[in-house]
């Protein structure tokens, strides 16, 4: 039983020195990012390219259950009321 004690005491110092060093690390990585960016005069877009307009907002829903009033957009896992059954039927119709 001591040696499963003192493991674990090794565990959760070893646990410390890994979170010491990648904070470390990731300190000197993000410096060196960004002075590139500064130098380069790199955008949030340059970088992670550029965000869709719509993104993020919802769909309009294509299918309605006429029992329940529930809605699905057509995206996305399809709903248990839709499973083995033709959509054509429960199509919203504009």
């Amino acid at each position: 039983m001591a040696r499963y004690k003192e493991l674990l005491a090794e565990k959760q110092q070893l646990e410390k020195l890994i979170e010491e060093a990648r904070q470390r690390e990731a300190a000197v990585e993000l410096d060196k990012i960004r002075k590139t960016v500064a130098e380069f005069g790199f955008t949030p877009e340059d970088i992670f390219g550029k965000r869709r307009k719509d993104a993020g907002r919802p769909v309009a829903p294509k299918y309605r259950n006429p029992e329940t009033g529930e809605t699905w957009s057509g995206r996305g896992r399809a709903p248990r009321w839709l499973k083995d059954k033709d959509l054509e039927r429960f199509l919203i119709n504009d």
